[in-house]
């Protein structure tokens, strides 16, 4: 397998996760890790996730391993939830920013199921683009966003979960959400009890998915209490969901992430639908509400605000 073949070597591949897809690169390896905030152009003080084959695979990378943290493996992984756990000394620090915690998930996209067990070691897969920037959740989107600095990305489809994976920090006996994503906090909580909610956005994180200001367009983003308060022109670029009687008359250019409001239908359409606004040369402005604050409303809510300006 090519793919594998590039990470042994030490490079950096575009991979399909069902999240949004990835920069990847052997997960042990610090040259490989320092390409990726190369490519990326990505702070050092800014973790990465490691995705493994399978819950063993990532529970190697631990220390210690609480008990929540294999009942939240056993019933949601693989899937779209990351676990924040005391490393063990194998892990590079160039993986976790010098801090004693590994971020890992297991990812259920058969693409990189098949390429984690070819390759039989962790991958490091931040989303692939440029720091800060929209992530992309099709091959299109890695080429238009990375172009030559990759040889080779995978196609694997558009991703199905389409925003990123849920974070929890389940180190020093805590059980603490750091991003909203994949899976519903609700969810977590039915199977675990009470989940603290961490407010702390940070220009140094602890942890991936922590920064202030991040999934941002290039162009200037606005959140607003009523589609009232969204210009009606055509050089505006409205970020909608579910009917409105405002979108039969808006005169700009609209992206509708569901007309029939359902989150996991916006979910997977949110970075697609956000890139193509801002790379419509006719948009200059964009505008948004915030979804229901529930499911997945939270973990594109979570986005928007960190996008905005």
């Amino acid at each position: 397998m090519r793919a594998a073949e590039l990470l042994r070597d030490g490079q950096v591949i575009g991979l399909p996760t069902e999240t949004v897809y990835g920069l990847a690169a052997d997960g042990l390896n610090p040259t490989a890790l320092a390409r990726i905030f190369e490519i990326k152009q990505r702070p050092l003080f800014d973790p990465l996730i490691l995705h493994c084959a399978d819950a063993a695979d990532a529970f190697n990378l631990a220390k210690e391993i609480p008990t929540a943290a294999r009942e939240l493996a056993q019933h949601f992984w693989p899937g779209p939830l990351t676990l924040v756990l005391r490393k063990m000394e194998t892990v590079p620090d160039l993986a976790t920013s010098g801090l004693p915690f590994v971020a890992v998930r297991v990812p259920v996209h058969p693409v990189a199921q098949t390429l984690l067990r070819a390759f039989r070691r962790p991958l490091a897969a931040p989303s692939a683009n440029r720091f800060g920037r929209i992530s992309p959740t099709d091959a299109q989107a890695v080429w238009s966003e990375l172009g030559e600095a990759v040889p080779l990305v995978l196609d694997g489809g558009p991703c199905r979960v389409g925003v990123e994976s849920t974070i929890l920090d389940l180190s020093d006996n805590k059980t603490l959400l750091l991003r909203a994503g994949g899976i519903p906090i609700e969810e977590i909580e039915a199977l675990i009890g009470p989940v603290q909610r961490s407010q702390l956005l940070s220009e140094k994180p602890n942890a991936p998915g922590q920064l202030r200001h991040h999934y941002a367009p290039q162009k200037s983003l606005y959140l607003v209490d009523e589609a009232s308060k969204i210009p009606s022109r055509p050089d505006v670029g409205w970020l909608a969901f579910g009917k409105m009687e405002e979108q039969a008359t808006f005169s700009g250019r609209v992206e509708n992430l569901s007309l029939a409001a359902d989150l996991c239908e916006a979910a997977a359409n949110f970075f697609r639908a956000l890139r193509s606004l801002d790379e419509d040369p006719r948009v200059v402005t964009l505008y948004a509400m915030l979804l229901p604050e529930e499911g997945l409303g939270r973990a594109i809510n979570e986005r928007l605000k960190r996008a905005c300006r």
